[in-house]
């Protein structure tokens, strides 16, 4: 089960609320909301690596039901994850060293880069949106179809009736098993026998 897209919507959110903390610190020059917003940034720093690490660890499991721009796209999304991860950590850094040197004009450099993070995190989460609404779920229809034109290409070629039948069976059986991979990579929950009952 991939639990990637549980986490995502923290590393999208956090770097939103440290952005408005520092903002607010940089209007008011608060001390209590310069370490408010250095804890925010430190927070916003670790979800979005522990995002990123749950996205490298899903990426390999649905690779493979990608079509190649969606492939393509699933690398540039895992890259552009990776430098977010670095870069905010990065920015939690220079803001945790401005707030402990009391440096107004380095806390106020590291809002700048903080909010340019968040533009990122937000094309990011539009790129990962493409992939699993644009790439994924249509791509499993395209590998279906896929086994069925293969099926029904290899059933030409054959005049016999019995072999035919076993070569449609098997493109069923191929379809099944696809989509019982992807529904235990989403998590979805097993079929029931109501469930197919009621198909029926």
């Amino acid at each position: 089960m991939i639990i990637h897209p549980a986490t995502v919507h923290f590393a999208i959110v956090l770097p939103v609320v440290a952005a408005v903390f520092g903002l607010i610190y940089l209007f008011t020059k608060s001390e209590i909301f310069a370490k408010i917003s250095s804890a925010s940034f430190i927070i916003a720093a670790i979800a979005t690596g522990v995002v990123w690490y749950t996205g490298s660890q899903a990426g390999p499991e649905v690779y493979k039901y990608l079509s190649h721009a969606g492939q393509t796209t699933l690398l540039e999304h895992k890259k552009l994850g990776l430098y977010l991860a670095i870069a905010m950590a990065i920015i939690a850094l220079i803001k945790v060293i401005g707030c402990r040197m009391h440096n107004y004009a380095i806390q106020a450099l590291s809002v700048i880069l903080i909010i340019g993070a968040m533009a990122a995190t937000f094309y990011q989460g539009k790129m990962g949106g493409e992939i699993a609404y644009n790439y994924g779920m249509p791509f499993k229809s395209y590998m279906t179809m896929e086994t069925l034109n293969e099926a029904n290409k290899d059933a030409d070629d054959t005049d016999d009736a019995d072999s035919q039948v076993e070569i449609y069976q098997d493109a069923i059986d191929d379809i099944t098993s696809l989509s019982e991979d992807v529904n235990v990579i989403l998590g979805n929950p097993k079929p029931t026998d109501d469930d197919e009952s009621e198909e029926e």
